[in-house]
């Protein structure tokens, strides 16, 4: 049986655009498929597993940016980077850049 290979456009939209933190965060989404995944911007394209080559793309907030899967679970690999994506690596909510704040109840 042939792999299935599968691409999707998805946009940057955090404000740091794909610097080491959002680029560990996909790398490590993606080596949780079997399948490889492949990132491409501007005619570069890198693997989709290393945190290094995932950064040394550049990306901006506002790119877009191809993913390539192949194999068994493409499908699934996509729907999971695509909303990784889209939640903006959970770095444009205040939680994710007040890290070392902690919440003690409220004060009745």
């Amino acid at each position: 049986m042939a792999s299935e290979s599968r691409t999707r456009v998805v946009t940057v939209t955090n404000a740091e655009g794909l610097h080491l933190r959002p680029a560990n965060a996909l790398a490590s989404l993606a080596k949780k498929y079997c399948s490889a995944i492949q990132v491409s911007y501007r005619g570069e394209t890198v693997d989709g597993k290393s945190i290094m080559s995932l950064a040394t793309l550049g990306a901006e907030q506002g790119v877009q940016l191809t993913i390539l899967a192949t194999g068994d679970d493409a499908n699934d690999a996509l729907n999971a980077i695509e909303a990784l994506f889209a939640a903006g690596f959970r770095e444009n909510s205040d939680e994710a850049h007040d890290t070392n704040h902690t919440q003690v109840g409220n004060d009745s």
